[in-house]
């Protein structure tokens, strides 16, 4: 029999990224300094991007389907849990020269 190539369902909803964040912690998460402090960096693909986001960086929309990051504090005072409810969606030029 011929083997198939299609994607076995892993029983997630990779759309669904709200109730569950540790995609966040697996795919090329890095840690960049900044000005301002330490940065978790998490790349989001344009496959992966199915939401709105207002960039904080020049202000316009992150649309779906446009590959961009996600940051926050690797720092944070009040702990992880804070700084990942207070993430932040970035163009990848904004956040480069942020």
């Amino acid at each position: 029999m011929p083997r198939s190539n299609r994607p076995r369902n892993t029983g997630r909803d990779r759309d669904d990224d709200d109730g569950d964040l540790s995609f966040l912690l697996t795919e090329w998460l890095r840690t960049e300094r900044k000005r301002d402090g330490e940065w978790k960096v998490q790349p989001v693909s344009a496959v992966r991007a199915v939401k709105s986001y207002v960039c904080p960086g020049c202000r316009l929309e992150v649309a779906p389907g446009v590959a961009h990051v996600v940051t926050w504090r690797a720092d944070d005072m009040l702990g992880d849990a804070a700084a990942l409810a207070d993430r932040r969606h970035w163009h990848g030029h904004c956040w480069r020269i942020h």
